[in-house]
């Protein structure tokens, strides 16, 4: 569903991004794990088309769009749920979901979304983007692009910060629009946590793919892992 071939990235002169490669089939979670800095946050915004300066392929159902701009980038069905989420604090629940524009077929109703995020539900109308819990700000930025028919979901670092309690909660739900037919691309830095959730993951670092460890041979792989992700 998405291939990413030799892609550079720059802000300024600061090159962040040297040749990185990895591919994404419908219907999977795969996850970039990596240090801080190591370039997973920057590859989710080349991919939206958010980075000024972008050289390489990246390819969504065969199309390319390294070229594009991010509203058509959107349009053909890739979304983003950022690290800061981006939530309106004036506006409803209900208002923060309604928002986005609808990009394509298939998108989840607002019943089954609140079937996923009964916390949200409880709050729909009466509370203020502003007045939502740090988790449940995380669930209603994923929530809400739900609602728009895109098909591949880019989500930086969602359990960030968030009680245990609200990352099973989150968890579940990764699993279950998985099962809806989503595929989800996803940066974390707590990699026991995207065991539970993950197909493959790719471990970066400086700015490109060192590895590859798919789901069932993590527990083999551990001790590599440790020395990847240790500081």
């Amino acid at each position: 569903m998405l291939k990413i071939s030799g892609l550079n990235a720059w802000y300024g002169e600061s090159h962040v991004l040297h040749g990185v490669d990895f591919e994404v089939r419908e219907g999977e979670v795969v996850t970039l794990l990596g240090r801080n800095g190591a370039g997973k946050t920057t590859t989710m915004k080349s991919i939206m088309g958010l980075v000024p300066r972008r050289e390489g392929s990246i390819a969504y159902k065969g199309a390319e769009t390294i070229r594009m701009a991010s509203n058509k980038i959107a349009r053909a069905g890739i979304a983003i749920c950022p690290e800061e989420r981006g939530i309106f604090g004036s506006l409803s629940v209900t208002e923060n979901m309604m928002l986005p524009p609808i990009v394509a077929p298939g998108g989840l109703d607002l019943d089954t979304i609140y079937t996923l995020f009964p916390n949200l539900k409880e709050r729909a109308s009466t509370s203020q983007g502003t007045k939502l819990s740090g988790g449940e700000q995380q669930m209603l930025a994923i929530a809400r692009i739900l609602r728009t028919g895109a098909k591949m979901l880019l989500l930086d670092e969602p359990t960030e910060g968030l009680a245990p309690v609200i990352v099973q909660q989150i968890g579940r739900t990764i699993r279950e629009i998985k099962n809806r037919g989503f595929t989800v691309l996803l940066v974390e830095q707590n990699f026991r946590f995207a065991a539970t959730v993950a197909d493959r993951h790719y471990v970066m670092d400086h700015g490109v793919v060192i590895d590859m460890i798919p789901n069932h041979a993590l527990e083999a792989n551990m001790d590599k892992l440790h020395d990847y992700l240790g500081v």
